[in-house]
C-alpha cells in the first residue's frame, strides 16, 4: 500500500525539484501566524444582526483599521469601516451627496485606504491565498495595486494610470466593492456556527444562503436545526413542531413563501375545529403587526399542531420504551370529563383545553382526515428544493460536535449525573455516554437523512429524542413542558429542570474530564451555545476558570430582555481568544447613513505566551504529515 501511495504521490510532481519546492512551500506556510476563527451561536433567524456581525468581524475590521491608520480619528475609522461593511450601499449614499467630480475624488482617496488595509490584513497569508481571495474579475488589477500601493515614486505613474483608467471606464466603484469583500474575507478565515440557525426569527433561510457562499465554515447542529432536518427527513412529529413554532412567532411565510410549502389543508383543518385561545396568542417581534383574522388563524394553527404533536408523540413513546418518555405521555394523563390532568401525582385543572378530534378511548389515534393531511404535508416538505439544499448543506458541513484546533464545540451539553459521571443512554441493549453518545446520535442523524422514506424507524425517532430527550446533548433537560405552558396556570409546572451539567460546568475538573474523554489537551476549551447568558443579572459567560465559554447571549430578539445584550461571539487568532458582547443592531440604513455599528465590548479569555502558528492548528498538523511524506518521496524519488 505504501508503494502504491508514493507512486500516486509522485504523479503530482514532474521532477524531484518540484517535490523540493513543495516541501519548502508547505514548511513556510506552517510558520505563518494562525488565521482568525470566528464563533457564533443561536442565530435563530436574525439575519440582519448576523450579517452585520459577519461584515464587521465582531469588531475585527475596526481593529485592523486602527492598526493600519493610527493617526485617523474615530469618525474616519467609522466612515472607512462602513465602506468595508456595506460598500455598495455606502457608495450609493456618497454618490447622492457629491458632484461627479467630488465623488470621483472620494472613490480615489478611499481606494488608497482600502488597498493599504488589504495589504495589512493579507500579510499573514501566502501570496497564493491572497490571490485566491481576490474576485476573479479584478484579480490581476487588484494584485498589482495592492503590491504597489506603498511603492516609491518610480512606479507612481504606473499606479496612477491604472486607477485613472478604472475611473474613466466607470469601474472604480465596482473595484472598491470587490476590494471591500476581499478585506472582510481575509480578516476572518473560518466561521464556526455552534448551533440553532432556525426558529423564532424571520430569516433562517437567508442565514443558510449566506453560509453556503462562505469559503470556510462548519456547523454544530442545535436542537432547533435538528427538528427542521427531521421534518424534511420524514418525521411528521417534527413537522408539526416546526409548523407550531412558526405559527407561534408569526413566521409562516418562511414555510409558505420562501420554502414553497403549502399549508392550506392544515390551515383549513385548524380553522374548522378550533377557536382562539389566550395561551396561543402569537408572540410577535416588536414592530410586527398582523390583522385580527391573521392573529386568530395563527392561534388556531398552534392549537391544531400542538394536539397533533401530542398524538404523534404518544405513539412514539409507545413504540420506543427504551427512550423512557412514559412520564411525557400527557394525553393519557387527562381526565377529559373533568378537564384536568394528573402530573407527578398532582392534579391540575386545564385552561381552555380544546381537543375536538381526540378519541377518548385512544387519545393518540389519528383520524383519517388527520392522516391524509399529514401525508400531504410531508410530501410538500420533501418536495421543497430549497429546503433540500439547506438540509444537504447542514448535513455536509454539520455534526453533533467538532474538535478544532484543540477546542471542543458542542451546542448544548454532555449529559452528566450529579456526581459528574457521564450519563448513559441505553437503547437496543447498548449503552452510550460521553463521546460515544454523541457519535451514536451523529450516526443516526445521517442515517435518517439518507432514508427520508422512513417515518417510524429508530433513526427518525431519535431525531425527535434529540429535541426533547433527557439524555440529548442538544436539549439537556429532564422534560420539555410545552403542554404545561399552554394548558396549566401553575407556573411551577412550566419549569424545565436542567441536566446537572449546567451546574457542574463551573468546575474546571469536570471540563477537563470532558476534554480528556474527547482526546483533547487540557489547554483546550469547551465552547457551548444553547442557554442564553443573563449578563444583566451578573452571569459570566466565561466559566470553569476560562476552560468553558458560552456564546449564546441573545441574537434572538425575544431573549434580549432577559439577557440584556444581543449576542456573544468569539474570536480566536494567533494571539489568543477574545469574547465579544454585542448590543442590538439597528438597520443597514442607519449603519450607512449615520455610521452606526453594533457596540461591542471585547473581553480577553486567554492570551498565549507564544504566538500560535499554522503548524499548531488542525490544518498545520495535516501539512506536517504531508511534508513528512514528501520528504520521504524526495529521498526515494528514483525508487518510484
Amino acid at each position: 500500500m505504501d508503494e502504491k501511495y508514493y507512486k500516486l504521490l509522485k504523479q503530482q510532481f514532474s521532477s524531484k525539484e518540484a517535490v523540493l519546492t513543495e516541501i519548502i512551500n508547505l514548511n513556510a506556510i506552517c510558520e505563518l501566524p494562525k488565521a482568525t476563527e470566528h464563533f457564533v451561536s443561536d442565530l435563530h433567524g436574525e439575519y440582519d444582526a448576523f450579517n452585520h456581525v459577519l461584515r464587521n468581524g465582531s469588531g475585527s475590521i475596526k481593529e485592523k483599521l486602527r492598526e493600519s491608520f493610527p493617526t485617523f480619528t474615530s469618525k474616519q475609522i467609522s466612515e472607512l469601516a462602513t465602506l468595508i461593511y456595506y460598500p455598495q450601499e455606502k457608495l450609493d449614499c456618497e454618490q447622492a451627496k457629491h458632484s461627479k467630480a467630488s465623488f470621483a475624488e472620494y472613490c480615489q482617496q478611499n481606494l488608497l485606504y482600502l488597498l493599504k488595509t488589504a495589504k495589512f490584513v493579507g500579510r499573514k497569508y501566502t501570496r497564493s491565498k491572497v490571490r485566491k481571495a481576490l474576485p476573479e474579475k479584478f484579480r490581476y488589477i487588484l494584485e498589482e495595486l495592492v503590491s504597489e500601493v506603498d511603492s516609491t515614486t518610480d512606479k507612481q505613474e504606473y499606479f496612477d494610470s491604472i486607477v485613472q483608467k478604472l475611473q474613466d471606464l466607470g469601474e472604480l466603484p465596482n473595484l472598491i466593492v470587490a476590494l471591500a469583500d476581499t478585506i472582510r474575507r481575509l480578516t476572518v478565515d473560518h466561521l464556526h456556527v455552534v448551533g440553532d440557525i432556525y426558529d423564532r426569527g424571520p430569516y433562517p433561510d437567508k442565514i443558510i444562503d449566506r453560509l453556503m457562499k462562505m469559503p470556510s465554515v462548519d456547523v454544530q447542529w442545535g436542537n432547533h436545526d435538528i427538528v427542521w432536518m427531521a421534518a424534511f427527513a420524514g418525521s411528521p412529529l417534527a413537522m408539526m413542531n416546526v409548523i407550531r413554532i412558526c405559527a407561534r412567532y408569526g413566521n409562516l411565510d418562511i414555510l409558505e413563501e420562501r420554502y414553497g410549502i403549502s399549508l392550506r389543508s392544515l390551515l383549513e383543518y385548524a380553522d374548522y375545529y378550533y377557536q382562539p385561545s389566550e395561551a396561543f396568542h402569537p408572540r410577535l417581534t416588536d414592530g410586527v403587526r398582523l390583522s385580527h383574522e391573521e392573529n386568530d388563524l395563527l392561534n388556531k394553527l398552534q392549537q391544531a399542531t400542538a394536539i397533533l404533536q401530542f398524538k404523534l408523540e404518544s405513539q412514539l413513546i409507545a413504540r420506543r420504551p427504551d427512550f423512557n418518555l412514559d412520564h411525557r405521555n400527557v394525553l393519557h394523563f387527562i381526565n377529559f370529563e373533568q378537564k384536568s390532568i394528573q402530573i407527578n401525582g398532582k392534579k391540575y385543572n386545564l385552561i381552555d383545553f380544546q381537543a375536538p378530534t381526540i378519541n377518548l378511548e385512544n387519545p393518540s389515534v389519528l383520524t383519517e382526515e388527520e392522516k391524509s393531511i399529514l401525508n400531504h404535508l410531508l410530501k410538500n416538505f420533501q418536495s421543497s428544493d430549497k429546503l433540500k439544499r439547506h438540509v444537504d448543506f447542514l448535513q455536509e458541513k454539520g455534526s453533533m460536535y467538532l474538535r478544532y484546533n484543540g477546542n471542543l464545540l458542542i451546542h448544548g451539553c454532555l449529559p452528566l449525573h450529579e456526581n459528574g459521571d457521564f450519563k448513559s443512554f441505553r437503547v437496543e441493549q447498548q449503552s452510550y455516554s460521553g463521546q460515544s453518545l454523541l457519535d451514536f446520535f451523529d450516526k443516526h442523524v445521517r442515517n435518517c437523512l439518507a432514508h427520508p422514506e422512513e417515518s417510524e424507524d429508530l433513526s427518525t425517532d431519535l431525531m425527535w429524542y434529540l429535541w426533547i430527550g433527557e439524555c440529548s446533548s442538544l436539549f439537556g433537560k429532564v422534560a420539555m413542558t410545552t403542554f404545561e405552558r399552554y394548558y396549566i396556570a401553575d407556573k411551577t409546572t412550566h419549569i424545565e429542570k436542567k441536566n446537572p451539567y449546567y451546574q457542574l460546568r463551573e468546575n474546571p475538573e469536570i471540563i477537563s474530564r470532558i476534554l480528556e474523554n474527547f482526546d483533547l489537551h487540557q489547554e483546550g476549551h469547551l465552547i457551548n451555545g444553547h442557554t442564553p447568558i443573563k449578563e444583566k443579572n451578573g452571569e459570566n459567560p466565561i466559566k470553569a476558570g476560562g476552560k468553558l465559554i458560552v456564546i449564546d447571549g441573545g441574537f434572538s430578539k425575544p431573549y434580549q430582555k432577559e439577557t440584556g445584550i444581543a449576542g456573544y461571539t468569539l474570536l480566536y487568532n494567533s494571539y489568543g481568544i477574545q469574547l465579544v458582547a454585542h448590543q442590538p443592531f439597528s438597520t443597514i440604513k442607519a449603519a450607512v447613513e449615520q455610521g452606526s455599528d453594533i457596540m461591542s465590548v471585547k473581553r480577553l479569555v486567554e492570551q498565549v505566551a507564544k504566538r500560535k502558528r499554522v503548524k499548531d492548528t488542525n490544518i498545520g498538523q495535516q501539512l506536517l504529515k504531508n511534508i513528512e511524506d514528501l520528504e520521504y518521496l524526495f529521498e526515494h524519488y528514483e525508487k518510484y
